[in-house]
C-alpha cells in the first residue's frame, strides 16, 4: 500500500493548536492513568504518522490518542492493519465539546493586549531613572494580573515581546547601577511570568528557555528574591516533566537562602510546591510536614507590599497546593475535600485558578469512580474567558472519560 499523508490527524491536530511535540507530551500524559507499558512517545512517532508511514499506530499509542481527540481510530485518519482481526473500540465523540484553538486565539488578541497592558511604552533611548521603573513595574504588576485572572493564552506573546523590549532598553539606554539592577530584575520577573504563559500553552521547551533567561538576569541583578522565584519555577518545571526528585531537590536548596526568614510567603510557596514532589516519590510523612511548614510560614505573612506574582497565593491557593499533594499520594478522598475548600474561599479575581481547580475537582471525582458527580462538574465549568489549553485539555479529558464510563 502506498504511502499517503494523513490528513484527518494533521486536521485534527490544527483544530486542537497541537505541534508536534505537543502531542507526543499529552500522549505520554494519558497513558500514565493506562494499564500497561507506558506510552514514550516522541514527535517522531507523530511525524510517521502524519507522514503515512504508519497507518495503524501501537495500542500503547491509539488508545490515548482516542482519549486526547475524542475520536475512533478511523475517524483520525488511520487504517487497520491487514492481520488485525478487529479494530479498537471507537470513542464516541457526539456530543464531545471541541478545544478551542488556542493559537488561533492568541493571534487575534495579542496586539490589542500588547496596548492595553501597555507593553508598547517601553523606553527604546536616552537615559532611564527610578520613574521609568516605577512605569515598568507598573506593566510588570499588570501582566501578573493578568496571567493570575484569564491564563497564559496571547499573554505569552505579549509577555516575550515585552522581555525583548526591555532587553533592548538595556542594550540601547543609559542609567546608573541602581536602574541597571531593577531593569534586570524586571526582565526576570517578566520572563518568569512568560514562562508560566507558556507552560499553560503546553509549550515546555519555551517555558523551559524563558525560566532559565529569568534565572540568568535574577542572577545578574543580584536579586535574591527573584533568584529563588527561578530556581522555583524550575522547580516546577522538572516536576511537570516527571522528575520530582529533581524538582524536590532545588525547593529544598531553596529554602536554605537566609533572605527567606523575612520572606514568609514565598517560603510557604516553596514548602507547598515541595510538599508534592515529596508524595510523588512516595514520601507520605515528609509531604504531611511541608503542608504543616507551609502553613506555619503562611500564618507570619504580611500581604501589604508582597510581589504582585505572588498575589495569587491566598489561603484559597495554599489549600489547593495541598490538594494537588494529597492527589499525587493518591489520597484522592482528602485531596477532593481540600479542592472543594480551595473553591470555597477562591476571590472570584482568580478566574484562572478557579477553572484550573474546578477541573481538578472533576478529575479527582474520576479517581474514585464518581463518573456522573465529574461529568456534573465538568459541564459547569466555563472555559470562554480563560486562556490555557493546558487546562482546556485537561477538561476535555474528563469529558471524554465521563461519556466512555457511560457507555453501556
Amino acid at each position: 500500500m502506498s504511502r499517503q499523508k494523513n490528513n484527518q490527524l494533521v486536521a485534527l491536530m490544527d483544530e486542537f493548536g497541537y505541534t508536534h511535540e505537543q502531542l507526543a507530551d499529552e500522549i505520554n500524559r494519558v497513558s500514565q492513568d493506562e494499564p500497561g507499558e507506558p506510552a514514550n512517545c516522541t514527535d517522531r512517532h507523530v511525524r510517521r504518522w502524519v507522514s503515512g508511514d504508519v497507518r495503524w499506530p501501537w495500542p500503547r499509542y491509539l488508545n490515548p490518542l482516542q482519549k486526547v481527540f475524542g475520536r475512533s481510530p478511523q475517524e483520525m485518519g488511520f487504517v487497520p492493519r491487514a492481520s488485525s482481526s478487529h479494530a479498537p473500540p471507537a470513542t464516541p465523540s457526539r456530543g464531545t465539546p471541541p478545544l478551542p484553538p488556542p493559537v488561533e486565539r492568541r493571534t487575534f488578541i495579542a496586539s490589542a493586549l500588547s496596548g492595553v497592558l501597555g507593553t508598547d511604552l517601553t523606553p527604546e533611548h536616552g537615559r532611564l531613572g527610578m520613574t521609568d521603573i516605577a512605569r515598568i513595574q507598573q506593566t510588570v504588576t499588570r501582566l501578573d494580573a493578568h496571567f493570575n485572572g484569564l491564563g497564559g493564552g496571547a499573554l505569552v506573546d505579549v509577555a516575550t515581546d515585552y522581555m525583548g523590549r526591555l532587553q533592548g532598553a538595556l542594550d540601547r539606554c543609559t542609567y546608573g547601577e541602581r536602574v541597571e539592577r531593577a531593569l534586570l530584575r524586571a526582565v526576570a520577573d517578566v520572563a518568569a511570568c512568560a514562562g508560566w504563559s507558556a507552560h499553560d500553552c503546553g509549550d515546555h521547551a519555551m517555558a523551559s528557555r524563558l525560566r532559565n533567561e529569568a534565572l540568568q538576569a535574577a542572577l545578574l541583578a543580584r536579586d535574591p528574591v527573584s533568584v529563588t522565584r527561578a530556581w522555583s519555577d524550575l522547580a516546577a518545571q522538572a516536576e511537570h516533566a516527571g522528575r520530582p526528585t529533581e524538582a524536590a531537590r532545588i525547593n529544598r536548596t531553596a529554602l536554605t537562602e537566609r533572605h527567606l526568614r523575612s520572606a514568609p510567603m514565598l517560603s510557604a510557596l516553596l514548602h507547598a510546591r515541595l510538599a508534592d514532589c515529596l508524595a510523588q516519590t512516595g514520601d507520605r510523612a515528609g509531604m504531611g510536614r511541608q503542608i504543616a511548614a507551609a502553613e506555619r510560614a503562611y500564618d507570619r505573612v504580611n500581604p501589604v507590599g508582597a510581589p504582585s506574582w505572588l498575589a495569587f497565593l491566598t489561603p484559597a491557593e495554599l489549600s489547593g497546593l495541598a490538594a494537588l499533594a494529597h492527589q499525587s499520594a493518591g489520597q484522592y478522598a482528602r485531596a477532593e475535600q481540600q479542592t472543594s475548600q480551595t473553591l470555597d474561599l477562591i476571590e472570584s479575581r482568580f478566574t484562572r485558578n478557579r477553572t484550573y481547580y474546578s477541573v481538578l475537582l472533576a478529575e479527582l471525582q474520576l479517581a474514585q469512580g464518581h463518573a456522573d458527580r465529574a461529568a456534573s462538574t465538568a459541564v459547569s465549568i466555563r472555559l470562554s474567558s480563560v486562556e490555557s489549553s493546558r487546562i482546556s485539555t485537561r477538561l476535555h479529558r474528563v469529558i471524554v472519560a465521563t461519556q466512555q464510563k457511560g457507555q453501556p
